[in-house]
């Protein structure tokens, strides 16, 4: 493979696949998951996302591949829902890093973009100077609202928020089913970042963690998506919430074309234009083989020029 360029774009591919229990290899041009019951190819090239659960083995040969595809490999805990650690994204360009970071620097820029991401949101205009802590106070109270609401609506006991990774079979199905369904919106949305260039940590609203800016970019679809699928999952049933959820929302991302949207909405909460992946021309959205041919060019930026 030449370029990531001949690969299908992100918005385009497969949203994720969560596998436990068995064995990856290298099989053709793609890859295999193997088990007792027999073996299945995966289309390597057109998956945003593959979630390796416990008991999973995977060959170098695979990951080689699942890499050249820009396909984003994540390590989770049990039933999805802890993150261990993750590959590297697809792109060799850091013009995107470089903007993320400008903004998180800057006090004003870093408050923009909150309200941008409030704003999309809620769809409630806010006085672009209100302090960061007086708009996470107005998010809270429409996220406890929400929760609320579909309380009422489904007919399910909410009593709040109540995860503990260290003790999961004690949590109530819904907490269980909304951090199942999160983690799943998460590993997309974390694949959406790295592939575009963006650094998972430089969050705007959350800060201090490795994943601030994942959660950040999640939170644009949790309280829409996530939160109601969980709540109609529990009020269907109580039983294996884990795995209906995690295969309702297969459903629900490629319904709502959230595979399409995630890119173009970072970067219109970072107050940029959509990521049109133009490679080499287009500096910001570009991407390049994730082997070293690239090492040792020099890409030129505009604050390179001598009049700048």
């Amino acid at each position: 493979m030449d370029s990531l360029l001949q690969l299908t774009r992100f918005q385009d591919r497969l949203s994720y696949l969560y596998l436990e229990r068995g064995h990856i290899e290298q099989e053709a041009t793609s890859i295999a998951y193997v088990t007792e019951n027999g073996r299945i190819p995966i289309p390597a090239a057109d998956l945003a996302l593959l979630m390796l659960g416990p008991g999973t083995t995977i060959t170098h040969k695979a990951i080689c591949n699942l890499a050249d595809c820009n396909c984003t490999v994540v390590w989770v805990g049990e039933e999805g829902v802890r993150f261990y650690c993750a590959g590297r994204g697809g792109t060799h360009f850091s013009a995107n890093l470089l903007h993320q970071a400008a903004l998180s620097c800057d006090l004003r820029a870093r408050r923009a973009v909150v309200v941008r991401m409030y704003e999309k949101r809620f769809a409630e205009k806010l006085d672009s100077g209100l302090h960061i802590q007086v708009i996470r106070g107005k998010e809270g109270y429409r996220v406890r609202s929400a929760y609320e609401r579909l309380s009422r609506e489904y007919g399910v006991l909410w009593q709040g928020r109540n995860y503990d990774p260290q003790a999961w079979g004690e949590g109530d199905p819904l907490n269980r089913a909304i951090s199942a369904g999160s983690a799943c919106l998460n590993g997309l949305v974390q694949a959406a970042v790295v592939s575009a260039g963006y650094s998972t940590a430089l969050g705007f609203v959350h800060t201090g963690k490795m994943l601030s800016f994942v959660y950040d970019i999640a939170d644009l679809y949790k309280v829409d998506l996530i939160v109601p699928l969980a709540f109609r999952v529990v009020a269907e049933s109580t039983e294996r919430v884990e795995t209906r959820i995690r295969q309702s929302c297969r459903d629900l991302f490629r319904g709502n074309g959230l595979m399409s949207r995630i890119v173009p909405d970072i970067r219109e909460v970072l107050g940029g234009d959509s990521d049109r992946g133009a490679g080499i021309g287009d500096v910001a959205g570009g991407s390049e083989s994730l082997d070293d041919r690239a090492e040792g060019r020099d890409i030129p930026w505009q604050h390179d020029r001598e009049d700048s």
